[in-house]
């Protein structure tokens, strides 16, 4: 067990959704956290990583850093994607090895599996098959990440593991209608429809594909047992382990919102990979499981976006 008693852990992407979640669940821990602003230590400059986690000497590093974004942005912007995770999460895994920090965990994502994998997914289906080719970029960045800390685990005995987090909502989410995930998406069109007196909602697709989804405070609970519990080569996922269909989802939200309408479907739009869903039978034997239910997640996500809709900073 790695005890986080008087440790320092430096959380990277403290003010993503994951990192922020992360910063709260330890915050529960007898630990120092050490956060830096972009303005205070750009991830992308190499020197300035190793200066700066050199200076601090954490105990434990959890990498949530990362430049994210929707299949519009991916498809815009495949390089800046694949060059910027690298950069972000070779500088501080390299960094972290010559400070000689005791454990790092990297966070990736779901989308580093193969498109058509079998269901649920398991870890060993990594690289058995193509990759989903609107986010790839972005995927294939996350799975050198996950291999990075597995090559130093292997050549240098170092404690570098990885977590593989499913569709996560919850505080600090972007609502932006183009820009953001479903969940925010569903919830900000929802709200629009609702204030605007709309007797209708309409959502691209059938509706029948399947999604798995997980709150973000349940990964960052479910993150910092990994690090606390977890030490091995592979990675593990971190997921609900259900999942439901967008029409499903869809109805669900509609209802914490309080719009009354109907929901309409766009059928000449794709509906997108039929179905997506984690196994956590490894992170379930290891002894977590997630807490916050998807009915009760949702009502907190919307009473958090009604308490900052109005502000200048809202991702909306």
């Amino acid at each position: 067990m790695f005890d986080l008693n008087n440790k320092r852990i430096f959380v990277a992407g403290h003010r993503g959704m994951a990192g922020s979640a992360v910063v709260r669940r330890l915050a529960q821990e007898n630990c120092e956290i050490l956060t830096a602003d972009r303005d205070a230590l750009n991830l992308l400059d190499q020197a300035a990583v190793q200066a700066w986690i050199a200076d601090r000497q954490p105990d434990a590093v959890v990498l949530a850093a990362a430049k994210v974004g929707g299949i519009v942005a991916n498809a815009t912007y495949p390089a800046d994607f694949l060059y910027e995770n690298l950069v972000i999460e070779t500088n501080v895994i390299e960094a972290s090895f010559r400070a000689e920090v005791s454990k790092l965990l990297f966070l990736g994502s779901s989308c580093i599996y193969p498109k058509l994998s079998p269901q649920p997914i398991t870890e060993d289906a990594l690289l058995t098959g193509s990759l989903e080719p609107t986010n790839e970029w972005y995927a294939i960045a996350k799975i050198a990440g996950l291999k990075l800390c597995e090559a130093y685990r292997r050549q240098y005995c170092v404690d570098y593991i990885s977590g593989m987090p499913t569709n996560l909502y919850g505080p600090g989410d972007n609502f932006h209608l183009e820009n953001s995930h479903v969940i925010p998406a569903l919830m900000r069109k929802a709200h629009d429809a609702k204030q605007a007196g709309a007797g209708s909602m309409e959502i691209w697709g059938t509706g029948s594909p399947r999604r798995e989804f997980l709150h973000v405070d349940d990964c960052a609970d479910a993150l910092v047992f990994l690090l606390q519990h977890y030490s091995g080569d592979e990675h593990v996922n971190v997921g609900s382990g259900t999942d439901l269909t967008i029409a499903d989802l869809a109805r669900k939200v509609m209802a914490v919102v309080g719009f009354e309408g109907d929901l309409t479907f766009d059928t000449s739009r794709p509906d997108g990979t039929l179905r997506k869903l984690m196994s956590g039978d490894k992170i379930a034997a290891l002894g977590w499981a997630p807490r916050i239910a998807l009915d009760a997640g949702l009502r907190s996500t919307y009473a958090w976006f009604l308490d900052r809709a109005d502000t200048a900073d809202f991702r909306a």
